[in-house]
């Protein structure tokens, strides 16, 4: 029997996800098999459309797949309520989001001490201390009492990681953290994820940039809906690009 702490993060068996519009069936997701062990860093990479997004929503259990068995800490989420689901979400997952999503009126330490609002048994100072360290961490100490509009784009990502790692999570999610920002900050912002993975956090990043998914311990390839492997993942894309027709990807997934 695996120990607590060699148990990963997140495993997926034959995972799918289809979406129904009517009587129209999309399929996100198709058979997906992956492991996230702990103190991985871990890039999702793929065009647009392929299931970044949807594989990022299932690991954070923002959504549940309609196929196949997810693992989150273990347990299998099948068996687990809506409720639960978000008392898991809450205390072992944080978010980073590529609009900051930070909230206007409220300073910078009460938007990174929020996820911790609904620890019951966390008071006030506490909860007040926990962000002023997390703020230091990503070294934005100096403005927890500004508002997220007195900040540039690269402090308020830097702000919203500070939020997600808050509350010490078994995993880090960050949707495209870099894409709303200029080259400088999005490497700032990749410099402080590397940072915080060196430290031991498990992190998976979805990504379009290449460079930054070249700075994590591997990269799971989606095309389609599906996982590829890097041979295949960039035949196709050249080919894509040489305008060769659809027919290619029948015959690799029948």
């Amino acid at each position: 029997m695996r120990s607590p702490k060699s148990t990963p993060v997140i495993e997926m068996h034959g995972v799918g996800k289809v979406f129904l519009a009517g009587a129209i069936e999309n399929h996100a997701l198709t058979d997906i098999h992956l492991v996230i062990g702990r103190g991985e860093f871990v890039a999702i990479a793929g065009p647009s459309g392929c299931g970044k997004t949807t594989l990022l929503s299932l690991m954070g259990l923002l959504d549940t797949p309609t196929g196949g068995a997810l693992l989150f800490l273990g347990e299998d989420i099948a068996g687990v309520g809506r409720r639960q689901r978000a008392a898991l979400r809450n205390a072992h997952v944080g978010f980073v989001f590529q609009a900051f999503n930070l909230i206007a009126d409220m300073t910078v330490a009460e938007n990174v001490a929020l996820p911790l609002a609904f620890r019951r048994d966390m008071g006030r100072r506490e909860r007040i201390a926990r962000a002023a360290d997390a703020l230091a961490s990503v070294g934005m100490a100096h403005r927890m009492s500004h508002y997220p509009g007195q900040l540039s784009g690269g402090q308020q990502q830097r702000v919203a990681v500070a939020r997600a790692v808050v509350g010490e999570p078994a995993i880090l999610l960050a949707d495209e953290p870099t894409g709303n920002l200029d080259l400088r900050n999005g490497e700032t912002v990749m410099t402080l994820l590397s940072r915080l993975h060196a430290a031991g956090t498990t992190i998976c990043m979805v990504t379009h940039d290449d460079r930054f998914s070249a700075a994590c311990d591997r990269t799971l390839r989606l095309l389609d809906g599906r996982v590829v492997d890097e041979a295949t993942f960039w035949q196709l894309k050249r080919e894509a690009e040489c305008g060769i027709d659809e027919r290619r990807t029948t015959e690799i997934f029948p």
